[in-house]
């Protein structure tokens, strides 16, 4: 499963590498719902060159092919039951195509396994020792799990034990009370008879009474070592529950948060979710072993601590539980982090242990509403906010789901809007794309037939509220900021006012990957550019900006020198351009992009006339243009550097770079010697002539088609900025 959900995250080439495995030989459907069952299966035991090998080909056929089946069958409701088709139609074209050839079956998954750590591996630059590190540490959960049911079935046969002691004691007991009934009863006879029958009940009395004495000192000692053992299995389940609950799931919120500045997918919820709920079956059998240890105490009161010891017991255990429940209502789908008024959005919020407790038998609702800073940092106080929000949330309430093929609980908010918003006073200079909300999800249920009842609450990633899309983009560098440098465990939602740069750097290039959907990042070059501009230096030196620090002013508060916007709207304007339009460009290597006018000039000097290359826009937001050399008109033998004015957004949406450059006869070569047809022929626009043959339509003329009166009013466009 842990593979499946690392090939999950891979990007661009990568990810299309990986769907490739697929197809109708084995559908990536399968692969997805029948992970954790393929990846435990030995598939390297099956030698494929020895047909006696075909008998256990054949064993792992069948037994996927039911597997699939029982996955189909478990499918219900109305969102399953296509799914429920789907895998069982799988199932019989799996058994259809490899029934009699299964070592091919084997050959296939054992291919796709091992592509996929491959991908996986060159994706992330993760070593194999890593791997093996993370599977190292499922291992160690996996193993203290064991140890803890073992603990808990020991204590369960040492309180059955203790149990029938106890029951034979009072049985004991009674006897010893019928005994001395009995002695009570000899007055009535003659003396002779009654001193022979009182010697005889005298001394059965005393063997029992110093029976129960020592069977009584053995009980004892019997209770408090179980409550030993308890108190010891108690400290694993705690232990056990931290490294789950304040390390892997505290991971994977991080995971999730960093996403939001497009880092890899957090990854799914499963292999958690089976965690937490053997802890809950672990937690919940031992507080009914404590429960039933206090039972046996009412039932049978001896002198000594028990009492305390148990109700001490009972308490931890309680705790314990409370700690699992309420840390594992989470929200597995973040509302947007950047919130437009009056527009539609979602989230999903899951109780991991829901299924495991049932606390779906009475299904609870969840209530959603937004909350300022100050409201959230009072919420973690535990200081009261009863009723109080920020704001009013559309279709804000929710009853949790469950799915019984999967086993989660969930609330699906679908139809969410933010109606209002209610602004607080700011700070200094503190614009309103910088103040922060959250969306606060609550609810209550019980379990145990209402013995336990809980209060859950859970806060989202930190919101910025806009209210017209010419806010997105300062908001966009608000969530930036906070969901990169924001800390485990902090007061919400402090961050820190300055960072190294190279940690800026970390997070621009995460972003600009997951914009361009590529592999292809931020280079270092392309890092010192922005460094140059962030800092206002000419350092071509990388090591010079390892220790300088940036603040939050320098990145989106403060103008650029001698413009009149930030660094964090230039970068974000560039994104913009290349995720429109230029993203292909940008991917092939075709766009150079971070280069300065004077870098621009010294590069293409060096080149025959016509070299040319693209650069971003120094004086405008999204905009890039064309440099290129060639010969100064007016000064025969002089070359110079010519720069267009920038392209943006609007202009190529009416025509493309390709186009563009395909228009442009004196520009050659791409630098630094690329033939230009060679890198944007596949991009260029059909002629008309090849248009209208393929469409079989009469031609038009060009004064009858707009596409062209647009391509020549811009042609005689740029002609005329050549020489400006």
């Amino acid at each position: 499963m842990a593979m499946w959900i690392q090939a999950q995250q891979l990007q661009g080439d990568a990810l299309h590498q990986m769907q490739a495995l697929y197809g109708q030989h084995f559908p990536i459907e399968v692969r997805h719902y029948l992970a954790q069952w393929i990846e435990s299966q030995l598939w390297d035991s099956v030698e494929l060159g020895n047909p006696a090998e075909e008998a256990k080909a054949k064993r792992l056929l069948d037994n996927l092919v039911a597997e699939l089946q029982r996955k189909a069958q478990l499918q219900g409701g109305e969102d399953g039951f296509l799914l429920k088709i789907k895998l069982g139609h799988y199932a019989n074209q799996l058994k259809s195509t490899y029934d009699r050839c299964p070592l091919e079956l084997v050959r296939c998954i054992k291919h796709i396994l091992c592509s996929e750590q491959r991908l996986v591996q060159e994706a992330s630059n993760v070593s194999v020792e890593a791997i093996d590190s993370l599977s190292q540490r499922h291992q160690q959960i996996n193993q203290a799990f064991e140890e803890l049911r073992l603990a808990t079935q020991e204590t369960e046969n040492e309180l059955r034990k203790l149990q029938h002691s106890q029951e034979y004691f009072i049985i004991q007991y009674q006897e010893n009370l019928r005994l001395q009934a009995q002695l009570s009863s000899l007055s009535s006879l003659p003396p002779a008879e009654r001193t022979q029958r009182e010697t005889t009940l005298q001394s059965k009395r005393a063997t029992v009474e110093a029976w129960l004495a020592r069977e009584a000192s053995t009980l004892q000692k019997y209770r408090l070592d179980l409550s030993e053992q308890h108190q010891k299995t108690l400290t694993l389940l705690r232990k056990q529950q931290t490294l789950i609950l304040d390390e892997e799931l505290i991971q994977w919120k991080r995971r999730q948060q960093l996403a939001g500045n497009g880092g890899p997918h957090e990854g799914g919820l499963d292999i958690l979710q089976s965690w937490c709920e053997k802890l809950a079956d672990l937690i919940w059998t031992n507080r009914q072993q404590i429960r039933r240890c206090e039972h046996l105490t009412q039932q049978l009161p001896l002198p000594g601590p028990m009492e305390d010891l148990l109700s001490k017991l009972n308490s931890d255990i309680t705790d314990i539980i409370s700690a699992l429940v309420t840390s594992t209502f989470i929200i597995e789908k973040q509302p947007p982090q950047v919130l437009r008024t009056h527009t539609k959005f979602a989230a999903t919020v899951r109780l991991l242990v829901g299924g495991k407790l049932n606390v779906h038998m009475n299904p609870p609702q969840v209530k959603a509403v937004i909350v300022s800073e100050q409201q959230a940092k009072a919420l973690l106080k535990n200081e009261s906010t009863h009723s109080e929000s920020s704001g009013e949330i559309l279709n804000n309430n929710c009853v949790m789901e469950y799915q019984q093929a999967t086993g989660t609980l969930s609330a699906h908010f679908r139809n969410m809007s933010l109606k209002r918003i209610k602004r607080s006073d700011r700070r200094g200079a503190e614009s309103v794309t910088e103040e922060k909300f959250t969306v606060l999800f609550e609810s209550q249920f019980s379990i145990g037939g209402n013995e336990l009842v809980f209060h859950v609450k859970t806060l989202s990633l930190p919101v910025v509220v806009i209210v017209h899309g010419s806010q997105d983009n300062n908001a966009t560098a608000t969530v930036l900021w906070d969901n990169a440098f924001a800390e485990p465990g902090r007061v919400p939602f402090i961050v820190p006012d300055k960072v190294l740069w190279p940690q800026l750097c970390d997070a621009l290039d995460m972003k600009y990957k997951a914009e361009m959907h590529s592999g292809r990042g931020l280079s270092e070059n392309n890092l010192v550019f922005l460094a140059q501009k962030a800092f206002t230096t000419t350092s071509n030196n990388p090591e010079e900006y390892r220790n300088m620090t940036i603040s939050w002013a320098q990145f989106n508060r403060e103008s650029l020198p001698g413009r009149n916007f930030t660094f964090w709207q230039w970068f974000d304007g560039v994104m913009e351009l290349m995720k429109k339009h230029l993203k292909p460009h940008w991917n092939d290597g075709a766009i150079l992009g971070f280069v300065n006018k004077q870098q621009a000039q010294d590069m293409l000097l060096s080149k025959p006339n016509g070299t040319f290359l693209l650069r971003f826009s120094d004086s405008e937001i999204g905009g890039i243009t064309i440099a290129w050399v060639a010969e100064n008109p007016n000064k025969a033998g002089e070359r110079l550097v010519w720069n267009l004015l920038p392209y943006t957004s609007k202009d190529f949406s009416i025509r493309s770079l390709a186009d563009r450059i395909s228009d442009l006869n004196h520009l050659l070569f791409l630098y630094p010697d690329r033939p230009k047809d060679e890198v944007f022929a596949k991009y260029y626009t059909p002629p008309l002539c090849i248009m209208v043959l393929k469409n079989g339509r009469k031609p038009e003329t060009p004064l009858e088609h707009p596409h062209i009166n647009q391509a020549i009013t811009l042609f005689s466009r740029e002609w005329d900025n050549l020489y400006k």
